[in-house]
């Protein structure tokens, strides 16, 4: 089995984890498995239980980098037409559909996995509609992490319908979920975490200003602490220029590393991640809520794209719709005046979070059979 992409360690996100998480599991599951990823100057030092080639691009999805990585395919054909091949993101998905047929590319099954936003791109531009179809067509599994995304596969390529499988998102297998522990030196603030990148889709922005609308006495025993890379330069300044704001501290903690981040949980009594569809971006499942959950922590999310199926509404968090502040504002205020219910919040959470396992995923998404359609 060989899996294509252009987001592997050490690039850290959602695709970048589905790609390991999923390499691991057929691994486990008994496959032979290469990961075809992109390069990198220096490669923190990882052991996996399946071997790693890099191959001469970048992460980028630009037409340079698009067609370097169909050349790639095409000098391997050889090598792919003798496995299983699996795309698992949109960027190996483009390269393929560069490829002419007759360029003896045909591997003998073709698998490719869905997130959200690129069904969007693809279906928006007239000769990407068209080469997604073919390479719908050529498929024989297609898995989506939500029945969200499903549907809007369905919705804009027909044809991938009997192929789809959801796959569920999992924790990774590196993720420390064990009991919370009690940080030293905790501040005697209620802390409001959120873990993502600042760009707009994420919808920092919006949390904030939703703690800063708190009432004065309740906003004044918040702290907001903001973890990730910044990706956009002018959502990163209208952050800090919201944040400088008087009444409520903000705290920027920058792209912490995984070893890093459990203590950042620990220290946190409140995850909250605000994602909006932005243009034709959407928040396709959302793998950060299933790790907020896992660590104990009740969840405050909007309700769009797959995210109710990372949350288990008023179980494990509370989802309020996109572009009503004060509902947004009043979610926050339940949760921080309730220490009960961030309470029953955080001890339903671990459980929700392990409810799925990337093994059962692999099964499903290379099994030898045909689809059945929807599994849940």
């Amino acid at each position: 089995m060989i899996i294509i992409t252009q987001e592997f360690h050490p690039i850290r996100g959602g695709i970048a984890t589905v790609a390991e998480e999923m390499a691991r599991a057929a691994a486990k599951l008994g496959h032979s498995v290469e990961v075809w990823a992109q390069r990198t100057a220096a490669v923190p030092p990882k052991t996996w239980p399946f071997s790693v080639r890099r191959l001469p691009v970048d992460s980028g999805h630009g037409p340079i980098n698009r067609l370097r990585l169909a050349v790639e395919l095409i000098r391997r054909r050889r090598r792919l037409n003798e496995a299983v091949v699996y795309l698992v993101e949109p960027g190996p998905m483009m390269a393929w559909m560069l490829l002419p047929s007759f360029c003896g590319l045909n591997p003998p099954r073709l698998v490719l996995t869905f997130h959200g936003s690129e069904i969007l791109r693809f279906h928006t531009n007239p000769l990407l509609r068209l080469l997604t179809r073919r390479l719908v067509g050529k498929a024989s599994h297609i898995g989506t992490l939500a029945r969200y995304t499903r549907q809007l596969l369905v919705e804009r390529f027909p044809a991938a319908e009997t192929k789809i499988l959801l796959t569920p998102g999992a924790l990774r297998t590196d993720f420390t979920a064990g009991p919370r522990a009690t940080p030293k030196n905790r501040s005697d603030k209620l802390v409001v975490l959120t873990v993502g990148r600042l760009h707009p889709r994420k919808g920092q922005l919006l949390t904030l200003q939703a703690l800063q609308a708190l009432p004065a006495a309740l906003r004044e025993r918040v702290e907001y602490r903001l973890v990730g890379p910044a990706v956009s330069a002018p959502y990163e300044r209208a952050l800090h220029a919201a944040a400088a704001q008087p009444g409520l501290t903000v705290r920027f903690l920058g792209n912490l590393p995984d070893d890093q981040l459990a203590t950042v949980y620990d220290e946190a009594d409140v995850f909250a991640l605000t994602s909006i569809d932005h243009g034709n971006s959407v928040e396709g499942f959302g793998l950060v809520y299933l790790e907020a959950s896992a660590r104990g922590l009740p969840v405050i999310a909007h309700r769009v794209g797959g995210v109710p199926e990372a949350v288990d509404e008023g179980r494990t968090g509370l989802l309020v719709t996109p572009c009503e502040p004060a509902a947004l504002t009043k979610a926050f205020r339940t949760l921080l005046e309730d220490s009960d219910l961030r309470h029953r919040m955080g001890e339903a959470g671990p459980d929700w979070a392990r409810r799925h396992t990337w093994t059962r995923a692999a099964e499903l998404l290379f099994n030898d059979e045909p689809p059945a359609g929807l599994t849940s």
